[in-house]
C-alpha cells in the first residue's frame, strides 16, 4: 500500500537565492567563493529537490551545469611563465568574476525587496480614509450661531475699553446717588433684555450708566452668565467689537 505525503522545504525563488543562502549559512566569502565546496552544496540540495520528486526548474540545472562548468576551470593547472623584464604581466581572467558579480547585484535588489517589504508591513498599520466635504457642518455652525473664541482677556480688553469712554463722556456735573445692586439680579436684568429685544448687543449697550460699582456689577454678571453658558459671545477679528446674545437653548436656573 502506497501511503502519499507531502514535504515542505524552505523555498526559494531562484538559483542565486539559493546559492546566498548557502554563502550565508556556511559563511563564506562572497568576494571569494571556494567554488567546489560551495558546487558540493548546491548539488546536495538538487538532489534532494529530486529525492523528493519536485519539479525542478530548468534555472536551477543551468546553474548547477554553470558551478560544475567553473569548477572545472578552477581545477584545471595554471601554466606559470616568468615575464621578461619589459612585458607586462598578463591579466588572468577569474572564472568566478562573472558569478560574484550576479550574486553581489541580485543580493542587492534582495536587501531592496526586504526593506521594501518592512515598509509594506508598517504602512499595513496605519489607516486612512478618503478626504469628506465638511462644508454641510461648516453651515450648521454658522445656523446655530455657535460662540467664537472669546476668553476672559478679550472680555478685560473690552471692559478697559468701556471704562475708558465713559471716562470720557462723563458729564462735568453730576449727582452722585449709591444703588446697592447684586450679581444675582443684574444676571437676571441682562437676560431679560437679551430675550425682549431678540437679537445680539454690542457690549457697551449694556453699560447705561457711568458708576463704577454698576461697571464692575455688570461685567461680573456677564461673566458668570458667560460661565453658565446661558449668553452667546462673539467677535468677527481681534480687537473688533464684541457682541452677546441669549443663548435659547439653555434653560435658566429660575432667573430668567
Amino acid at each position: 500500500m502506497n501511503v502519499q505525503y507531502s514535504v515542505k522545504i524552505d523555498a526559494f525563488e531562484g538559483p542565486l537565492d539559493l546559492l546566498l543562502h548557502l554563502i550565508n549559512r556556511y559563511e563564506i566569502d562572497i568576494y571569494d567563493i571556494p567554488v567546489a565546496e560551495i558546487t558540493e552544496q548546491y548539488m546536495a540540495y538538487i538532489h534532494a529537490m529530486q529525492e523528493l520528486e519536485l519539479d525542478i526548474a530548468s534555472e536551477y540545472l543551468v546553474m548547477a551545469a554553470t558551478l560544475l562548468a567553473i569548477k572545472s576551470k578552477m581545477l584545471l593547472p595554471k601554466h606559470e611563465e616568468e615575464p621578461l623584464d619589459d612585458e607586462i604581466e598578463p591579466f588572468v581572467e577569474d572564472p568566478r568574476e562573472e558569478l560574484m558579480q550576479r550574486l553581489l547585484e541580485y543580493k542587492k535588489y534582495k536587501e531592496a525587496a526586504r526593506e521594501l517589504k518592512k515598509r509594506e508591513e508598517e504602512r499595513a498599520l496605519l489607516f486612512t480614509k478618503p478626504p469628506s466635504d465638511l462644508s454641510v457642518y461648516a453651515s450648521e455652525i454658522n445656523a446655530q450661531n455657535r460662540p467664537l473664541d472669546v476668553n476672559i482677556y478679550d472680555m478685560l480688553g473690552a471692559l478697559s475699553k468701556l471704562l475708558r469712554r465713559k471716562k470720557l463722556q462723563k458729564p462735568l456735573h453730576t449727582k452722585i446717588t449709591k444703588q446697592e445692586i447684586s450679581i444675582e439680579k443684574r444676571m437676571d436684568e441682562i437676560l431679560k433684555e437679551l430675550k425682549k429685544e431678540k437679537r445680539r448687543k454690542n457690549f457697551y449697550e449694556l453699560f447705561p450708566y457711568y458708576d463704577r460699582g454698576h461697571i464692575v456689577v455688570t461685567f461680573l454678571a456677564i461673566l458668570e452668565l458667560m460661565k453658565k453658558n446661558l449668553i452667546i459671545i462673539e467677535q468677527e477679528r481681534n480687537f473688533a467689537d464684541i457682541f452677546i446674545s441669549s443663548n435659547e437653548g439653555v434653560i435658566a436656573d429660575g432667573n430668567a
